[in-house]
């Protein structure tokens, strides 16, 4: 069983959040560091439309990537689930099933994105002029997916059992090898984008690589047996009926910021580098969110796991306060020092036009992406992930794709691509209160 420092159900309850907290917000911070580094050094030393490549193929890997990571996500609340209510046989087979799942999912995922790169990037609009740069860096980085779906259903079992500084000693690793070997590879040899997604995923190997030691040689109930990596039905049945939701969740977001991008692709190569640059931007507010929603997910499952209702109220009014306040002092840095932070990237006028005034007009709605972010992570702690799921399919996809289309069809703008995230975030924050509201009192949660 999980020892009481990482068990969630007992003591106090900001400790238990901060300690869980903490640890994956500095692995957060090193892993966008190594996302940031990737690109200022792909702008710096490559050039515009490196820059350019590599972000419009950003969007569609997390529409790709976004699935399986919400997969090991729903094993992680099925797992924490049974360590909260102290169920050690249904924790071992939970743990080999959600490693069996991690393994096909990488299969499938390598295949899907190296087989259809070359025209979902041209479904997208990606200008000739970036395409190949893009294609060669998507091929490269799924060619090597396999780290990152094994990585993330590694954490998501560690994380599950309270345990997240294990994940943070492995990804500054990683983060640390990232960017030796993008200063080698690019900024010594100049061997192109395609070196920038071999860095990624070497790193990506290293860091699923220590994670699995750390589990085959764990003394706990989560320890990993290779012999008895195996699917179990009941299991995988529960893991999917949990994880699918936050899946297509994930993929749902991923589609919408895909159609977004594709409008983005019209503007050709300068606003693709601005806003990519302001993408790995407001990466550092999702530091924070992530943060908390990890450590709430993994709070309140172990706790609902145990009928510990009061502590599940608490634990969320704690982490959502300190999410939003984070995020909004982030957005608040972002908005005033947005040309210093652009040009970091790339220091050619058009580009920090770009990225500039999608940061101004962002930077202060952050609060409302971080609420929805943390009421989404109560409802999966829950295992209620039907319900941020279908808050994310109507507002994130529906209504953005919606708002974009009937817009361009009257006037073609840049600026309806910045309007569309801050509105569908205030409508996504409305729903997810009445639906809050809605479910505590039909819990009989504590008010």
């Amino acid at each position: 069983m999980s020892s009481n420092s990482t068990l969630m159900t007992e003591g106090s309850i900001p400790k238990k959040i901060l300690i869980f907290a903490f640890p994956v917000f500095i692995g957060n911070l090193f892993q966008q560091l190594y996302n940031t580094a990737d690109s200022i050094i792909v702008g710096n030393f490559i050039g515009s439309s490196a820059l350019a490549a590599v972000s419009s193929a950003g969007n569609l890997i997390f529409l790709i990537t976004g699935f399986f990571i919400g997969l090991s996500m729903g094993a992680g609340v099925v797992i924490s689930t049974y360590i909260g209510a102290r169920k050690k046989d249904y924790i071992k087979q939970a743990v080999h099933t959600a490693v069996a799942l991690g393994i096909v999912s990488s299969i499938l995922m390598t295949i899907i994105g190296t087989v259809f790169a070359p025209q979902a990037l041209l479904l997208m609009g990606t200008p000739r002029s970036v395409l190949p740069e893009s294609t060669t860096y998507f091929r490269i980085y799924f060619a090597g997916a396999a780290g990152m779906v094994l990585y993330n259903t590694f954490m998501s079992i560690l994380q599950a059992s309270g345990d997240s500084k294990h994940p943070l000693y492995y990804l500054i690793c990683s983060s640390i090898i990232n960017i030796i070997l993008d200063l080698v590879l690019i900024g010594h040899f100049h061997f192109g984008v395609g070196a920038a997604a071999l860095a990624t995923t070497i790193s990506q190997f290293t860091s699923a690589t220590l994670a699995f030691i750390k589990l085959i040689t764990h003394t706990g109930d989560i320890r990993l047996i290779p012999s008895e990596i195996r699917f179990n039905r009941f299991i995988l049945k529960r893991i999917l009926k949990v994880g699918l939701p936050s899946a297509f969740q994930n993929s749902i977001i991923g589609f919408a910021n895909v159609v977004v991008q594709s409008y983005v692709n019209y503007f050709q190569k300068a606003a693709i580098a601005g806003i990519g640059a302001y993408s790995k931007i407001e990466g550092f507010v999702f530091i924070p969110i992530t943060s908390f929603a990890m450590a709430l997910t993994t709070f309140i499952g172990q706790n609902n796991g145990a009928k510990k209702m009061d502590r599940v109220k608490k634990g969320f009014l704690f982490g959502a306060t300190c999410s939003l306040l984070l995020a909004e002092t982030i957005g608040l840095i972002i908005f005033l020092f947005a040309p210093t932070l652009i040009s970091g990237f790339d220091s050619s006028p058009d580009v920090i036009y770009y990225g500039v005034q999608r940061a101004r007009i962002c930077a202060f709605f952050f609060c409302f992406l971080a609420y929805s972010h943390v009421v989404a992570s109560f409802f999966r702690g829950l295992g209620k992930t039907i319900v941020p799921m279908m808050v994310m399919l109507i507002c994130w996809c529906v209504i953005r794709v919606s708002i974009l289309s009937i817009v361009s069809a009257f006037h073609r703008t840049i600026l309806i691509t910045h309007w569309v995230y801050p509105i569908t975030w205030i409508l996504s924050s409305i729903i997810y209160t009445f639906m809050l509201i809605k479910t505590i009192k039909k819990a009989s949660i504590p008010i």
